[in-house]
């Protein structure tokens, strides 16, 4: 089982544009043979909070219906974050296409303090089985509180896929949290990060993969796009690619 983690910098509000972004990363995904791939948190809008309202959506939305074509034809586990329309409220999303499956979400549970004005929170984890592999996702705030963590685990979960919007501040926080969480509970933790700006601070990249033993297998950097596929029978990086300038 090999899932991939995109890194990109998404363009404020500018949903198409950020399609094809996210369509680019997948083509590497697919040339390296990943079984699945995820995105940064809010990936296809960008982590803005004041525009969410008006950019949000639902699961059904025709614009992503290549994200479906694609999964069906390469037989591979897309997850893009968007926000999403709901009777309570907006919510952060992850909005998962599956081959020749209906479209699943999973929504953040946990929102910082600062979110409560633009969003509301989700209710239940959702919990990815792909080849046996027990996948949880946790999308930024939720992922530094150890309690969602420990439902995770409780679930059975084999990996912990952290989808995120962070700064260096964050960023610190995260390289010293989730080793600790994969030690501690013996699931890999792979994060996907942005770079750029979002909301009121720039993104830093350093989208990383944590071992089942809290080692750090690899890292991006924290100026371009790109992807880790890691191969999580072998706890291994199958690639490691930056997107060619020349297709931003």
């Amino acid at each position: 089982m090999k899932i991939a983690i995109a890194q990109m910098r998404p363009q404020k509000g500018n949903i198409l544009q950020n399609i094809e972004k996210h369509k680019a990363l997948i083509s590497l995904a697919v040339s390296g043979q990943a079984n699945a791939i995820f995105f940064p948190e809010l990936s296809v809008t960008g982590y803005e909070p004041e525009l969410a309202k008006d950019l949000a959506t639902d699961k059904y939305d025709r614009r992503f219906d290549d994200f479906q074509h694609i999964s069906d034809k390469h037989l591979i586990t897309i997850g893009v974050g968007v926000p999403m329309k709901s009777i309570s409220g907006i919510l952060i999303s992850m909005i998962i296409f599956q081959p020749n499956r209906s479209r699943q979400t999973y929504s953040k549970q946990k929102l910082h303090v600062d979110e409560f004005p633009y969003f509301v929170g989700g209710r239940e984890q959702v919990l990815l089985t792909l080849d046996d592999i027990k996948i949880a996702p946790a999308i930024c705030y939720e992922s530094l509180q150890i309690e969602h963590a420990e439902q995770a685990n409780e679930l059975g979960a084999d990996v912990y896929l952290a989808s995120v919007a962070k700064s260096q501040n964050g960023i610190s926080k995260a390289t010293s949290h989730y080793p600790h969480l994969a030690k501690t509970y013996s699931m890999s933790v792979l994060m996907a990060n942005c770079i750029g700006p979002c909301d009121n601070f720039e993104s830093v990249g350093q989208t990383a993969v944590w071992n089942n033993q809290g080692n750090i297998v690899d890292q991006l950097n924290d100026t371009e796009e790109g992807i880790l596929i890691y191969d999580v029978t072998t706890k291994t990086i199958m690639k490691k690619q930056y997107l060619d300038v020349s297709d931003n």
